[in-house]
């Protein structure tokens, strides 16, 4: 079986470590450990591991973020992944630092990555993992937050919390989308 999985962000230096790269730094870890790269490739940077007998493609999109839906129907129909495989890898406001929430359908929730993926592909129901950055800013400082650095005490507690997101994304794979919900969302 074939899967692909996506983590959002934007490409630049200027976005490298900020809070809505989450995406990218999940895949990173995920690649790193599975020893394998990533590669420049059509609509974004591309990594292959195996799992369990499984094939996992790792795409990191170059589209920035607001077209990220480009590059995941693109990559969908290269690879041949049915969307019931697809699972992306998304920052989240509402949730605290950290927190992992899984889901096999829903609503954009006001992100423009989701947003643009959702128009493109037509469709909601596909994987997500949402990345809890939290939400601490003042009115209208949204922007200013999510295109911001992690906190001290984010950065430390960050090789933690992406070992355990990279284990959800394995466990996707392996053992799919209802049982890792039951195992990793938790609060």
């Amino acid at each position: 079986m074939k899967y692909l999985v996506v983590g959002l962000g934007n490409i630049g230096a200027e976005y490298a470590d900020t809070r809505h790269n989450i995406g990218f730094k999940v895949l990173d870890f995920l690649a790193g450990k599975s020893d394998t790269s990533f590669s420049a490739d059509r609509y974004g940077a591309v990594a292959e591991l195996r799992h369990r007998g499984r094939t996992i493609v790792l795409l990191k999109p170059s589209t920035y973020m607001n077209l990220s839906g480009k590059a995941v129907r693109y990559w969908l129909d290269r690879t041949g992944v049915p969307v019931s495989n697809l699972l992306v890898v998304v920052d989240d406001i509402a949730l605290p630092f950290g927190t992992l929430r899984m889901r096999t359908k829903g609503s954009d929730g006001g992100h423009n990555g989701l947003k643009n993926i959702n128009e493109l592909l037509g469709t909601d129901a596909y994987a997500r993992i949402r990345f809890g950055i939290g939400g601490d800013f003042a009115r209208g400082g949204q922007v200013d937050y999510v295109l911001g650095r992690w906190t001290e005490q984010e950065s430390a507690a960050m090789p933690e919390r992406l070992a355990v997101f990279a284990d959800a994304v394995l466990s996707f794979a392996s053992v799919g989308a209802e049982r890792t919900m039951n195992l990793y969302n938790k609060k």
